[in-house]
């Protein structure tokens, strides 16, 4: 089991706690797809991801490429995201 797994933080989350679930199950979503493309160092790659009212801002020790952007951008568009394309990456 992989134990360094990235923070998760939401502005409003302590009045807001379903904030960090959505952003359990996009971080799940996510790693799905690295594993579905075989893309085993993917874990490393990210920090953190955090919630700012609506918009994901993913945080990365290591630059993404295209398809790693992809990834997020598919999980927030998603059903169990926030089902917009509101997402920004840091490096």
């Amino acid at each position: 089991m992989f134990l360094d797994h990235p923070t998760i933080t939401a502005t409003n989350s302590q009045t807001e706690p379903d904030r960090i679930e959505r952003l359990t199950r996009v971080y799940g979503y996510v790693m799905a797809l690295a594993d579905q493309a075989g893309n085993a160092g993917f874990v490393e790659k990210v920090s953190q991801i955090h919630d700012h009212k609506g918009t994901l801002i993913v945080f990365w020790n290591d630059a993404p490429n295209d398809d790693e952007r992809g990834y997020f951008l598919l999980a927030w568009a998603s059903k169990i995201g926030d089902g917009s394309s509101d997402v920004e990456h840091e490096i």
